[in-house]
């Protein structure tokens, strides 16, 4: 069977983009291992409970502002297929995310039960084989299978820990045991937390220390939800977090692990700890291994992830395509795309790369006066209410082209691609985003102690280290300069005064300046 697209994984991104190929009547089709939508959702996380906010009452009237505080619904056409109306809970259950995957993929070209085997490429385009001998042809293979492996660190005596994902989750089989839990992530938290009533002693173990979401702003940080673990090691509950590596694992003859613990901070030597349990939470990686040499796409930050051009392409594989939380190696660890209200907006914007690419249909647009009020007005009335901009911070951009006696609007653009050309060349080009201040995963935002730029002071704002617009002004491509608009408690960025008057200046002594 041959199609124009062919995506593999029916998770989040796969049902996004395919929806929107569905919506322009493209030819594609979906290829998916589980027998429904949303398999890895059945899953994980193991202990049920979704570290994505489910914010039912926000106060907004305005559906683009309400997507803000939705961190699981997909974009679609239909306004009643929110997430929001599956359930109240503001960390909902994974079974409702399934159960809401699957409504979504109502309707769509989805073959369940297609475990694919082998990926390959010749001049023609893609050949997929799955596991009944089948094979699918396509001209573009786009990748939404999300991080399916578990990283596996290089320890010595690694696999005798048990795995995050097949390890039985019942807290009884733990009842009087000292248990390590190996990574410092939500997935081990999450797994420390629910050992708190029946392990005697658990510790938690990484080479690095632990970084808080409340304070870095990226949600795959330890989130509050899931850090009550913190509380008993600084309360002395017999559990304790340790910074250090972990050089062997080895088993005991009676029963039980012992294992060769580096401490990060400390010029001791090597210290020997026991354990009865051990658990592996070491987060995951994306499977390349069904790709065939030929075309098997780069991968970076420690071969977790593919290498990505700012279109979501491979970089060594022409017509590869990638979707969801494997994009999140374009912003990793700063941004969102490794989360559904991250990637979302991602896989609309690689429909929008193929559609331009494949079918001729520029990216979408609208026409503006182009005065330094109209264009102002423009990104004020934006960066008010968008929701891409706000989740995708400092990656998504709205983009102000200006030639002459015409001006466009153009929203949600990845920042990258815009630098690499994508959008063609300009004189005069406007992007704008919002960003949090450079250092701003270096202070405390709790302590009151720490000097702050005072709220609506466009004076300092460029200092400012909350989450505020930035507005970028490149000619011919190149940046010329750069105005921040103050920060303000209610994210409300609207004050004559303060945000508009401050903008059109800015935007006139840049087109006058020129």
């Amino acid at each position: 069977m041959a199609h124009d697209y062919l995506i593999i994984g029916a998770g989040p991104a796969g049902l996004q983009l395919a929806a929107l190929l569905e919506r322009d009547g493209r030819d594609y089709a979906v290829l998916e291992r589980g027998s429904g939508a949303g398999t890895f959702f059945t899953r994980f996380p193991r202990h049920r409970k979704l570290i994505s906010i489910n914010k039912v009452h926000t106060g907004f009237t305005d559906p683009e502002q309400r997507m803000r505080m939705d961190w699981n619904s997909l974009l679609l056409d239909d306004p009643e297929l929110l997430f929001t109306r599956y359930t109240p809970r503001y960390f909902p259950d994974a079974d409702d995310l399934v159960r809401y995957l699957q409504d979504c993929a109502a309707g769509l070209n989805v073959h369940y039960d297609i475990d694919v085997t082998r990926i390959s490429r010749d001049d023609n385009g893609f050949t997929v084989a799955d596991h009944s001998g089948q094979t699918w042809h396509a001209r573009n293979l786009v990748m939404a299978t999300g991080v399916s492996r578990l990283h596996v660190p290089p320890i010595p005596g690694i696999e005798h820990a048990e795995r995050y994902d097949t390890f039985d989750t019942d807290p009884e089989s733990f009842t009087d045991q000292r248990v390590l839990v190996i990574g410092k992530g939500n997935s081990g938290f999450e797994t420390a937390d629910a050992l708190v009533e029946t392990a005697a002693v658990i510790h938690v173990a990484g080479p690095h220390s632990v970084k808080l979401a409340w304070q870095t702003h990226y949600v795959g940080h330890l989130r509050a939800v899931n850090n009550n673990f913190l509380d008993t090691y600084q309360l002395k509950s017999e559990n304790a977090v340790i910074d250090g590596s972990i050089e062997r694992i080895e088993p005991k003859p009676e029963g039980g692990f012992r294992i060769q613990f580096r401490y990060a901070r400390t010029v001791e030597r090597v210290r020997e700890l026991e354990y009865d349990r051990i658990i592996a939470c070491t987060g995951f990686r994306f499977d390349a291994s069904i790709f065939a040499e030929v075309c098997r796409p780069a991968l970076i930050i420690k071969d977790r992830f593919p290498q990505l051009t700012s279109a979501f392409e491979s970089t060594t594989v022409p017509g590869l395509y990638f979707a969801g939380t494997i994009t999140q190696s374009r912003d990793f660890k700063k941004s969102t795309s490794g989360f559904i209200h991250g990637f979302r907006y991602g896989a609309r914007a690689l429909h929008r790369v193929l559609s331009a690419r494949n079918h001729g249909t520029p990216w979408q647009g609208t026409d503006l006066e182009p005065s330094p009020e109209a264009i102002s007005d423009a990104v004020i009335a934006r960066v008010n209410r968008s929701s891409c901009l706000w989740q995708q911070f400092a990656v998504m951009g709205d983009v102000v082209t200006a030639d002459g006696a015409s001006a466009r609007y153009t929203e949600e653009v990845p920042v990258a691609f815009v630098a690499d050309g994508g959008l063609g060349p300009a004189e005069h080009r406007f992007v704008a985003t919002l960003e949090y201040g450079p250092d701003h995963d270096t202070v405390d935002p709790f302590d009151i102690t720490v000097p702050r730029v005072a709220e609506n002071d466009p004076a300092n704002a460029a200092d400012a280290s909350y989450l505020h617009p930035v507005v970028r002004y490149y000619r011919h491509g190149v940046l010329a300069a750069t105005h921040h608009l103050a920060e303000n408690l209610e994210n409300h960025w609207d004050m004559p005064e303060v945000h508009q008057q401050p903008l059109v200046v800015f935007v006139k002594e840049c087109l006058a300046g020129a």
